[in-house]
């Protein structure tokens, strides 16, 4: 048993063995192809040479037969290679008696097919050699070459060896009329001339540039100065009126001609009214460091008009003493703050510092005796009136890089508050000193630059700012602690341009509940807001207020309301 199963598997192993050599063989078979070799270039016949001998021709053709699907025949010629498959060698077979072409001969052994492409290639070679395509390319090209222009290369002129120069300024090169250079002229120096000189230290006398220093009018308004003097007004006393009583009011006063006036030559940057109710007086402080006081009770307006010079750069700040309101206090950027005392007819000297520039100030006092100035570069200095001489007292360092303004509380005189970049801060004016002082409250809410803060003028309950993001924000400094609570926001447009001065925003010491400030709406106006945010009344003058008024006051009691603008020129409203 198994004897025999041992003869079937070396049968079957030998019966493998076998047709892996038929396989082998007949591989080798298939891989050998006919290389057919071009010896004559688009000729009328071309010669072909056999790599394999008549035997392997015959063994390959029969294996073709046997493993006709899965191989293919391939022939390799100078031009190109073709595989013939079977189904195309039975397609090409009947046209083998037809292909007779003369010079085929010697390639007999070659297939149907072969000698077939060898006919259509010497027909096509035949065919384009009688075209004659070589000659006309060769006639076009001298054609061409015979069209086409010379190329014409620019011939540079050829400068002339006599030719002249441009002419030349004999100034501009130094030399005279026969060519000898000129000496170097002598450096000369200039001088610089400051277009705002400051005024010499020491007092100056009340001298109007407007008018004759003989003049009976002036003597005349100096002598008033005393009678006005005496009445003086307890607002603290006085009891606020109500809205609606405080509207009739103001509906009763109107603008007209007569209360129009240019009291200084430039813009103007401060004001302030006289506290008196006999006459109406109103101050104004230009930029060109001027002071103008009109007296609205002569006539003509013009003979009222008093201008004097007593700084050099903006008065930034004025105001009426009030211990005595014969006495007018200015404040200006070139780092002086005068006293202008009628009653004597001079502008005394409180303060100077010429290194330094003043942007407000405010008393300390009831007395006037004692004032806080603040600089541009937001430092403070502390003056006391009563010691001889013009230096402060004490120059206070603070956090903020400029102050704008700086007002003191009515009541609690020792708490001050100032403006600075975009701060607002409140100091207790018994804790200054030489260093750098860190303030009670701060208040950042605003945005972008601020203009002005002020303490309401009865109880110093209230705060107004004016900022340059079109807000006037009004807080509770009712009680001063750690934090000023934010009570009203009120839109209102502040951005007045480059030559316009800033809007400030400013109570009104009758009605201490409601503010005042400049418009830029049209027809112009002066605005007056309550403390709730609420609109209460616009100063309207048609033809007789034509401008802005950004500078804007009021009368401690009496209902005036003076405005000025950047041309010199106050507009009054009254009863």
């Amino acid at each position: 048993m198994s004897g025999s199963r041992a003869e079937a598997e070396q049968k079957g192993g030998s019966r493998q063995r076998l047709q892996v050599n038929e396989y082998k063989e007949n591989q080798n078979i298939a891989d050998t192809s006919l290389r057919p070799v071009q010896t004559t270039v688009l000729g009328v016949t071309a010669k072909m040479e056999a790599t394999s001998s008549k035997e392997e021709s015959t063994l390959q053709k029969s294996s073709l037969d046997v493993h006709a699907e899965s191989n293919k025949w391939q022939y390799k010629s100078p031009s190109d290679t073709v595989v013939l498959s079977p189904d195309t060698e039975s397609s090409q077979e009947g046209d083998s008696d037809e292909d007779t072409t003369p010079g085929l001969d010697d390639f007999s052994e070659l297939s149907p097919y072969e000698r077939k492409r060898l006919k259509n290639i010497s027909e096509n070679a035949n065919f384009f050699a009688s075209l004659q395509l070589s000659e006309s390319a060769a006639r076009f090209r001298e054609m061409i070459k015979k069209r086409q222009p010379p190329e014409s290369k620019r011939k540079k002129p050829k400068k002339k060896e006599n030719e002249t120069g441009c002419r030349r300024s004999m100034r501009l090169l130094k030399v005279d009329p026969s060519g000898v250079p000129l000496p170097a002229a002598p450096i000369q120096t200039v001088l610089e001339v400051d277009e705002n000189p400051l005024i010499p230290p020491g007092p100056l006398e009340m001298t109007p540039e407007n008018q004759d220093d003989d003049n009976a009018l002036f003597k005349g308004f100096l002598q008033t100065w005393a009678e006005m003097s005496k009445t003086r007004s307890k607002n603290t006393e006085k009891e606020l009126s109500s809205i609606k009583s405080y509207k009739v009011h103001l509906n009763g006063m109107v603008i007209s001609e007569d209360t129009v006036c240019k009291v200084t030559r430039g813009s103007i940057s401060s004001m302030a009214i006289h506290p008196s109710e006999m006459r109406t007086l109103v101050a104004a402080g230009a930029k060109s460091g001027q002071v103008g006081l009109w007296d609205l009770t002569h006539q003509p307006k013009e003979d009222g008009v008093y201008l004097f010079q007593p700084h050099s750069q903006p008065v930034s700040c004025l105001y009426f003493s009030p211990a005595n309101p014969a006495h007018l206090l200015s404040l200006s950027y070139d780092g002086t703050l005068r006293c202008g005392d009628f009653s004597r007819a001079v502008f005394e000297e409180v303060y100077r510092e010429e290194t330094r520039s003043f942007s407000s100030f405010d008393f300390l006092t009831e007395d006037a005796s004692t004032l806080i100035v603040g600089h541009w570069d937001g430092s403070m200095s502390l003056v006391d009136r009563r010691t001889p001489g013009t230096s402060c007292e004490k120059l206070i360092k603070t956090s903020l890089s400029k102050i704008r303004t700086v007002h003191v509380h009515p009541v609690q005189r020792q708490y001050l508050i100032t403006a600075g970049l975009r701060d607002i801060h409140v100091y207790d004016a018994r804790c200054l000193n030489l260093s750098r002082n860190q303030p009670l409250i701060s208040l950042t809410e605003h945005t972008k630059s601020i203009a002005s803060a002020y303490f309401s003028p009865l109880t110093g309950n209230r705060v107004v700012t004016t900022c340059a993001d079109c807000k006037l924000r009004i807080f509770d400094s009712s009680c001063i602690s750690s934090k000023i609570p934010l009570l009203t926001t009120i839109r209102h447009n502040t951005i007045t341009g480059r030559w316009l001065t800033r809007f400030q925003a400013v109570w009104d010491p009758k009605q201490e509940d409601c503010i005042v400030v400049g418009s830029m709406a049209q027809p112009r106006r002066v605005e007056v807001f309550h403390e709730t945010g609420k609109w209460v009344h616009s100063f309207l003058g048609g033809e007789c207020l034509a401008s802005v008024c950004s500078i804007n006051a009021m009368h401690p009691t009496r209902y005036i309301l003076a405005g000025g603008n950047s041309s010199g020129r106050v507009h009054v409203f009254m009863n």
